[in-house]
């Protein structure tokens, strides 16, 4: 087990300004405004805040550059952003906002040099391959060797790319991601718990920590997550409703053998 202690990761998505949340990636419902939801977030003693823009359009993005920095002023832990990041200069102008680090989604996929180039002007530390990942049946993915695989989804859930998740996010590992943001859109929303299977591939395959998305809603799913070989854990709806805690969480997880801060 890694000496580091594992982290716990509420995530905010946003959408005109509001906090949202849904069941693989759709019917969308206001779970609250950011700044307030992520206060409350550090002081139950998040790790880290992420924050993704889902939305689409220029006005939504300068609303999420004036969220990003609501929610900056509001805690002191650090802020991963997400969301419209297309070129070096997207990732500085959230970086100056108050975004720690900045995670790059669909622009990666159109355009893996991204990576290589906000790595070399910010430092690796500051680049997050964000991969939502759909299981499929694997004649859909180039290269499929059958069996169980995974496929790369861009655009919110919504474009098909034909790549493998698993060799995705080895290339992303090999351009200059720091780490990995795993979402299972299967699982996402749904409470039944982390994509363990996925998680171990990728885990295996990248070499960099990942963080577990999609599916936690009981304390034993993330501790499946960090076993399967994730470095953090990350969790929205079931924070949102208060149906469970992070000092709850932690307290399981430490309880376990989970090395956390509490």
């Amino acid at each position: 087990m890694s000496g580091l202690a594992k982290r716990i990761i509420p995530c905010l998505d946003i959408l005109g300004g509001r906090v949202v949340k849904g069941v693989n990636f759709k019917n969308l419902v206001d779970s609250g405004d950011p700044a307030e939801l992520a206060r409350r977030y550090e002081a139950e003693g998040a790790d880290e805040i992420a924050l993704l823009d889902i939305s689409a359009t220029l006005e939504d993005r300068k609303t999420a550059l004036e969220t990003v920095r609501r929610v900056r002023l509001a805690v002191s832990i650090p802020l991963s952003v997400g969301g419209g990041i297309r070129t070096v200069d997207d990732g500085e102008r959230l970086l100056n906002a108050g975004a720690d680090r900045v995670s790059v989604n669909s622009a990666a996929v159109r355009n893996p040099e991204i990576l290589s180039l906000l790595a070399e002007r910010f430092g690796v530390q500051c680049v997050i391959a964000a991969i939502d990942a759909k299981s499929v049946t694997a004649p859909q993915i180039a290269d499929g060797k059958g069996g169980r695989v995974w496929e790369v989804m861009i655009d919110a859930g919504k474009t098909a790319t034909g790549l493998d998740a698993v060799a995705w996010a080895s290339a992303c590992a090999n351009r200059g991601a720091g780490e990995i943001l795993l979402t299972s859109i299967d699982r996402d929303g749904t409470g039944t718990g982390y994509d363990c299977a996925l998680l171990e591939a990728v885990a295996k395959a990248a070499g960099i920590p990942v963080i577990a998305s999609g599916g936690a809603s009981r304390p034993e799913h993330f501790l499946e997550g960090l076993i399967a070989g994730a470095q953090a854990v990350l969790a929205a709806g079931v924070f949102h409703r208060h149906e469970r805690t992070i000092e709850e969480i932690k307290g399981y997880l430490k309880k376990n053998g989970m090395e956390v801060r509490l």
